[in-house]
């Protein structure tokens, strides 16, 4: 295994954590998450789930939701899919198969998830994109957060690891992000994005790669605050017009 999955994810109250066993790779649940759906949901009864008349559920036979969650008006939920107990899945999201969510997990409004394993505690509250991504425990995704997965060239997607490219032989791969990782507003992780444990990622940035555990991610940029006169006003506008 190139990645060591305990540097990302503590499995043992992760319901599913059958889909981690054996595994050639840090992304091999992803490659067989629809089997694995397939065999769950033949074990799996919706009971008493309210679900409002706006929401709309395709192939409702394959989608379990579990106890104590909730489902908000205008909803899209397409099977196959396994929606963890006491979860939150609010107006305008988009489950778009093919997903593993724990428990305690919020898909928010405008938020999109497909072909991805959410585990216990996930949070991606606001307008986040989620394609095929495995995310660990407690992590929060901030608003407008991306996690593209297709490469523009429409190449196999690949990675550096300690100057080795590793070719994972997928079209499409999206982030591994570990345990207790907080990724900041409108940042946007490229195709093949590994984030260990316990990282924290400062807003608006564009990143790749792998990252170790414990660390911050930030931009060196910054900004500058002036009052406003006359004078400084008439300096600012004359060095962007020179430049």
């Amino acid at each position: 295994m190139i990645l060591d999955i305990k540097n990302f994810f503590e499995l043992e109250s992760f319901f599913h954590k059958k889909i981690f066993d054996n595994f050639q790779h840090l992304w091999t649940p992803l490659e067989i998450l629809k089997a694995y759906l397939k065999n769950a949901l033949l074990n799996c009864k919706n009971k008493n789930i309210q679900i409002p008349s706006t929401c709309y559920i395709e192939n409702p036979d394959l989608v379990f939701i579990g106890k104590n969650t909730l489902i908000e008006p205008y909803v899209y939920i397409k099977g196959p899919c396994i929606i963890g107990e006491n979860s939150q899945i609010r107006q305008g999201a988009y489950i778009r198969e093919n997903v593993i969510t724990g428990k305690n997990t919020i898909i928010g409004h405008a938020t999109e998830v497909k072909n991805s394993i959410l585990l216990d505690d996930v949070s991606a509250a606001h307008f986040a994109y989620i394609g095929d991504s495995i995310i660990g425990n407690r992590v929060n995704i901030g608003a407008g957060v991306k996690l593209a997965n297709f490469r523009l060239d429409k190449k196999l997607i690949s990675f550096y690891l300690n100057s080795e490219k590793i070719k994972t032989n997928l079209n499409k791969l999206g982030s591994i992000i570990g345990d207790d990782t907080q990724i900041g507003c409108n940042t946007v992780l490229n195709p093949a994005t590994f984030l260990e444990k316990n990282i924290k990622c400062m807003p608006s940035l564009n990143i790749g790669g792998h990252i170790s555990k414990n660390t911050i991610i930030t931009n060196e940029s910054s900004f500058s605050v002036k009052k406003i006169t006359t004078r400084v006003l008439k300096n600012e506008l004359t060095s962007k017009i020179e430049k």
